[in-house]
């Protein structure tokens, strides 16, 4: 009996920890695997270049009205990038945009002027040869180029350095060159603060989340 029981010891196997090395060794190799796949679909992704431009909206109306002076709230305008992955239907865009637009409280007007970064990720379908409907939604980060202004006399609206905003959007891609676009973008934060000569602080909480119809030609 005794000498089963050692025979049967004799038959286990030890299994020792890892070396550490071994295991950085593994790190190793699993981020060149990434960095090797993610060069192979950079090669192979398609960039384009292009410029783009639209207006703000407090409307989305499928109608004349959306170009009408009382729905508008701005404009931007400037260059743009979209990076199409070879991975069917995905993709990014990314732009440097000049933007103007009216921020409006219960009795006052403001005119902000921003270059705002709109990052957005990209799903398209095809549609015939043609044409791509799209949806894309990413973040955006607008940065204050406007002065303050003086509202009252003892009192300044002023515009806060750096705006944080989130982009959910459609659109469609025609002749592989011409994006018509619309979004929502929903600003996340204070967008000013009114400063009174007597140190009291009041932030100004956004309301000016806004429609954004665009054109966008890529070369």
């Amino acid at each position: 009996m005794l000498k089963e029981g050692l025979t049967h010891a004799t038959q286990l196997t030890v299994v020792f920890p890892r070396k550490k090395q071994d295991i950085t060794n593994d790190m190793k190799k699993t981020v060149i695997l990434i960095l090797a796949t993610w060069l192979t679909l950079s090669a192979s992704a398609q960039v384009k270049f292009g410029v783009k431009g639209g207006l703000n909206v407090t409307e989305m109306k499928m109608s004349s009205e959306l170009w009408s002076a009382s729905n508008k709230t701005g404009f931007f305008i400037g260059p743009t990038l979209k990076i199409t992955l070879p991975i069917v239907g995905f993709g990014f865009d990314g732009s440097v945009l000049f933007s103007q637009s009216e921020i409006k409280s219960s009795d006052e007007s403001f005119t902000r002027k921003a270059i705002n970064v709109p990052i957005n990720f990209r799903l398209g379908v095809g549609v015939g040869e043609m044409a791509q409907i799209f949806v894309k939604g990413g973040p955006q980060v607008g940065f204050n180029i406007g002065d303050d202004i003086n509202v009252l006399k003892d009192a300044t609206w002023e515009w806060k350095k750096t705006e944080f905003s989130v982009n959910l959007g459609f659109g469609l891609m025609l002749l592989r060159h011409l994006e018509l676009a619309a979004n929502y973008n929903i600003v996340c934060g204070k967008t000013a603060n009114i400063t009174f000569t007597n140190a009291v602080e009041t932030a100004y909480k956004n309301d000016d989340n806004a429609w954004q119809v665009s054109v966008a030609y890529y070369f």
